[in-house]
Formats: C-alpha cells, structure tokens, sequence
C-alpha cells in the first residue's frame, strides 16, 4: 500500500518535518489500524517498532501488582516509543497500549534510528518531542499532587479531547477509574459534578464535552503547561543547527 504524501498525513510530527526528512522516512512507513486495547509496546521487551498515531490515542502506564495507572498520553501529536529508542535504550519499564482505536503509521526501529544519525532536524525534532512528553509526565505528577479527583478528570477528559475529532470520548468509568488510580466510586462522583456543571455528559460507555471552558476552569493549573511546551517546541520554527 502506498503512503500518503507528507500534506495527507495526519501526525503532527510528520508534518512538522522538513519535506526531505518525511521523504527519507516515507518508504519506510506502514499504514495500520490501532486496536482498542492493543498492546503496541509490552513492558520490559525489547522495542523493534515504533508508533505515529494518526486517530485514536495511545496510553502509557505502569503497571504494578496493585493496580495500573496511566503516566502519559499519545495521539497525533506524537510518536509511541521515542523516548528509548532514540535516548540510546531498547526497552521501557512502561507498557503502551491503545486507549482509542483508530489509524497509525509504523516504522521499523532500526530504519528510524539509521535516518536520526544521518539527519540532524529529524533528530532535533524528535528529541524536541520527547522533552514535551517529559513535561507531561512531570505536569501529570504535579496534578495528581495538588489537584482532586474532579480537576484531574477535567483535565484527563481535556487531554483525550485534543486527540479526537469531535466531542465524544469513548471510555468507560471503570476504565477511567484505572487510568487515574482512583476508585470507581470516587470517579462516578467526579463525574457527577462535572455534568451537573454541564461541563460533559455521561453516555453509556463514552463521554461527550459539552463545555470545553468550562473543564478549563475546573483542571486549573494542572492542564496547559505541557501543551503549550509542545507548541513552543514542535509547532515554532526550528533554529538553525549550531
């Protein structure tokens, strides 16, 4: 199947690229379905593939024998795996798996790590990247910190939301309840007050946003420093290489 050009893609990394680093990747790319459930990377196992999601998301978790809970979050914007492939490790402690089914290009990661050492933009990209998902995860830490289990909802719901087209978020509370490492009871009355606010509404297994504003004013401080880091670090202008 052939690829779609560099215009056609989705992936906010891919499109980001100058048009000779996406051409350098192009034959190497594969298009796919992303499973709902699907486990893109396990835990502890050696990374031979690496993930640019084009619909659906993908969650990062860790995963003890007390439960899971989610540390990071992957869409369109991004690539799932960068962080060890290309900080010169295999493996992440950390398992990867589709939260929204929908589409992805995949690529190899030995063709990935060949055309990094060959092409300084795509690896100063790349890199850029990872230290937004970085600043994610340390916003993630500082929300469930200081926040409660509604603003950190707010702000999960705000995070899926930037990954969809349209407003309905297709999860379940239980699952949203593994995800924040909150009991199920504690979610349903998070939830509650959020479509009392009519800021969403509940819907058998999904939520739709109804008022955007208004989960912004209920995450505070815990949802926007890490987007506009992404912002500032892919979406301006690439300096010069020194």
């Amino acid at each position: 199947m052939s690829i779609l050009p560099q215009s056609g893609v989705r992936n906010r990394l891919l499109r980001a690229l100058p048009p000779e680093d996406f051409a350098a990747l192009q034959p190497a790319l594969r298009s796919q379905d992303m499973a709902l459930r699907h486990v893109l990377i396990p835990s502890h196992t050696t990374i031979e593939t690496v993930f640019f999601p084009e619909a659906g998301f993908v969650s990062i978790t860790n995963d003890e024998p007390s439960g899971r809970v989610e540390i990071g979050l992957i869409g369109r914007e991004g690539l799932v795996g960068a962080a060890p492939i290309l900080l010169d490790d295999d493996r992440s402690p950390h398992t990867h798996f589709v939260q929204m089914a929908g589409h992805m290009l995949s690529i190899d990661v030995a063709v990935l790590r060949s055309e990094v050492e060959r092409r300084p933009t795509l690896r100063r990209l790349l890199h850029r990247f990872i230290q937004a998902q970085f600043v994610q995860t340390a916003q993630t830490a500082f929300a469930n910190a200081r926040g409660n289990t509604a603003t950190r909802l707010a702000r999960w719901l705000l995070m899926c939301h930037d990954r969809i087209d349209g407003n309905q978020i297709t999860v379940t509370q239980d699952f949203m309840s593994f995800m924040l490492g909150v009991e199920r009871p504690g979610v349903t009355a998070a939830l509650r007050t959020l479509e009392t606010d009519g800021f969403v509404r509940k819907r058998r297994g999904s939520v739709e946003v109804l008022d955007r504003e208004g989960l912004l004013d209920c995450a505070g401080d815990g949802y926007g420093v890490a987007e506009a880091e992404y912002v500032r670090l892919i979406e301006g202008r690439l300096e010069p290489q020194a």
